[in-house]
């Protein structure tokens, strides 16, 4: 079981190399200029924007169709405002692999605690224990013991056990707390 999680990084690592090896090249949606024109005498203020080197990032080359003539050319495009912009779309690809595939593994694991949990511990404690209203919390708890039956039944210890013995363990000091706080009415200070 622990060579799938070792195949799972192994195979992300490798796609994450690969994709960043293909995309070292700049693609023309990876540059660009962007001018932001305000509003001037009857033309409307417009975003403008294109491919161009950083050279030519400015309004006389990026702003087509020049929505005014002649001389207010050059008043028109002093209101403008002209940046360039640069962005690595490699990195882009590469984070968003990495998030669906934390994603992916987050939803595979609440599949297994969700719906392949409740059926293991089934087979191991019996199908009565499970049945126990809440009613019955104490040492009566359907799986009070269950670091005890899982070492009896000689599997190897486990996340998962040393989880499960923490939880009881927690679940048994919240109780002694209920105790106390409701029937002997004493608050620890």
């Amino acid at each position: 079981m622990k060579m799938k999680p070792l195949f799972s990084v192994g195979g992300l690592c490798f796609l994450c190399f690969v994709l960043l090896s293909q995309v070292s090249a700049k693609n023309s949606e990876d540059i660009r200029c962007k001018c932001i024109c305000p509003p001037y005498r009857d033309v409307e203020g417009q975003i403008y924007k294109q491919n161009v080197s950083l050279k030519d990032c400015n309004c006389l080359h990026v702003v087509e169709p020049m929505p005014v003539d002649g001389k207010d050319v050059e008043a028109y495009c002093l209101r403008c405002e002209c940046k360039y912009e640069e962005r690595s779309s490699g990195t882009i690809k590469v984070t968003i692999i990495m998030y669906l595939s934390i994603l992916g593994l987050l939803l595979l694991y609440m599949v297994y605690l969700t719906l392949l949990e409740p059926m293991l511990k089934r087979r191991l404690f019996g199908h009565s224990q499970l049945i126990q209203s809440e009613d019955d919390v104490g040492d009566q708890q359907p799986f009070a013991n269950a670091h005890n039956v899982l070492s009896r039944s000689h599997s190897r210890p486990n996340m998962l056990n040393k989880v499960e013995h923490a939880q009881q363990r927690w679940r048994r000091q919240v109780q002694e707390q209920r105790k106390s706080v409701f029937d002997r009415h004493v608050v620890l200070s």
